[in-house]
């Protein structure tokens, strides 16, 4: 047994993600392009993923799903993008996912598999029963909000219809295709007022960068997806980012 399927089994229904199952991490049955996420995911240490790790006390704890599926151009990767009209990270395209609630339960238990799916579920309306739960990555930092946050991967098994559920808070949900992710001509550096850089990637007609190109950046390393690129193309954020 791997180390996440150890650490989370499968946990008790609870709440609306649960949706009447439990929620097991398992690699079972899983398509074969996925199996080398699978496998980065059991290895991976929170310095492969993240330079900004989590404080040891203190933080907002919370989760995100990685949901992988595949469409009419093969695998492909669910994105959500903030509404404009947010006072942070405004318009910033990002994984489903947010706080832990209660009903969630422990943080460092089962808590981070049942928020991530509970989240995707309120944000984009996807039914979580067709989710396949394979891995949970290492918790990271975020810390200009101080979020502690618990990457989940999902293999979307049963495909269910998705939309922007609030649009107060959500402008749009959309997959890309995990062909677009690696090619280089979609790979470009942000560069922030801050001097501060980081990977970004130009999908559908969208800049994906901060902690979620981050992480999809080290994703595709550490499967062997990642294609060579060119890192001096950068593109510039303003202080508003």
């Amino acid at each position: 047994m791997t180390r996440a399927r150890e650490q989370y089994g499968a946990a008790e229904d609870t709440g609306p993600a649960a949706a009447g199952r439990e929620v097991a991490v398992t690699a079972e049955g899983l398509p074969a392009w996925l199996a080398p996420v699978a496998r980065a995911a059991d290895t991976m240490e929170p310095r492969q993923l993240s330079r900004f790790l989590p404080p040891e006390d203190g933080g907002r704890q919370s989760a995100v799903l990685i949901l992988f599926g595949h469409g009419a151009r093969g695998p492909e990767l669910l994105l959500m993008e903030r509404a404009g009209t947010l006072r942070s990270h405004a318009g910033q395209p990002s994984f489903p996912g947010g706080s832990l609630d209660p009903q969630d339960g422990d943080p460092e238990g089962h808590g981070p598999v049942r928020a991530a799916l509970r989240e995707a579920q309120e944000e984009t309306g996807l039914d979580p029963s067709g989710v396949q739960v394979f891995g949970v990555l290492p918790r990271l930092y975020i810390p200009v909000s101080g979020f502690v946050v618990t990457p989940v991967l999902g293999w979307w098994r049963v495909p269910s219809p998705v939309t922007a559920v609030d649009r107060a808070e959500t402008a749009r949900v959309f997959t890309v295709p995990v062909a677009d992710l690696t090619d280089p001509a979609h790979r470009v550096t942000t560069r922030h007022p801050s001097g501060h850089t980081g990977p970004a990637f130009l999908v559908e007609d969208a800049l994906v960068w901060g902690f979620t190109a981050g992480v999809i950046d080290r994703i595709l390393h550490y499967a062997g997806w990642e294609i060579p690129w060119d890192r001096d193309k950068q593109v510039p954020l303003d202080w508003r980012s």
